[in-house]
């Protein structure tokens, strides 16, 4: 079977708003009130929550904190996790067109470099697990994108062959694990990510979910 693998944060959804909330949560903690925007820092949340906290950081120029960092990463876990859908949205059409490659025969997956339980807890809060074969999360083994070994598990607690598969995603580390895996990447360029997509030659890039059907047709068959 041929499994259409699909980035979570800043491909799917866009889940910035929520994370820079739990990093804003951190910060007030601190006693500095909040040092990230929704909008300016959209990019770096979906870099993880670390990154978060430590370009926070930065504009208190202690971006070398890692003590910080360390202490507070699990905060913000937590203040994530109790406020995981409050301001995150499916990118327009994402989830009509999981079904029609669904209905085309195609298997779908996730796999995200969120740690597996929020991602879970992510999906079913907005009514979606079921709607996928598998998740792989950034915790579930040893390895994490872009690593290709989360791709290929995916791939198979699908029921698919890893050989043939393509990586949806929005950042170099999608392309890299999309190689590693040597299988074709699909690279959106309408998420709030810092990455120039079509500099980095994945096999096809999209502006609107509405075309993924026809590429994963052209590059899978």
């Amino acid at each position: 079977m041929t499994t259409v693998v699909f980035d979570l944060d800043g491909t799917l959804a866009d889940t910035s708003g929520d994370l820079i909330a739990a990093a804003n949560a951190c910060f007030r903690q601190m006693g500095v009130g909040d040092m990230l925007n929704p909008q300016n820092d959209a990019a770096t949340a979906l870099r993880g929550g670390r990154a978060m906290l430590k370009l926070g950081l930065s504009r208190l120029n202690r971006a070398e904190d890692e003590a910080e960092i360390d202490r507070y990463y699990p905060v913000l876990l937590e203040a994530y996790g109790q406020a995981i859908d409050h301001h995150t949205v499916f990118y327009p059409r994402a989830m009509e067109t999981v079904e029609t490659l669904k209905q085309s025969g195609y298997k779908v997956a996730i796999c995200t470099n969120k740690p597996e339980g929020l991602a879970r807890q992510l999906m079913t809060s907005l009514g979606v697990l079921e709607d996928f074969g598998a998740l792989v999360g950034a915790d579930t083994l040893p390895v994490r994108k872009p690593d290709a070994e989360p791709l290929r598990h995916a791939v198979r607690q699908a029921g698919g062959d890893p050989a043939r598969c393509l990586l949806v995603g929005d950042t170099v580390t999608d392309r890299e694990t999309s190689r590693a895996a040597g299988v074709p990447s699909v690279l959106v360029t309408f998420g709030p990510g810092e990455d120039d997509v079509r500099a980095l030659e994945p096999e096809a890039t999209i502006d609107r979910f509405e075309d993924l059907p026809g590429v994963v047709a052209r590059l899978l068959g």
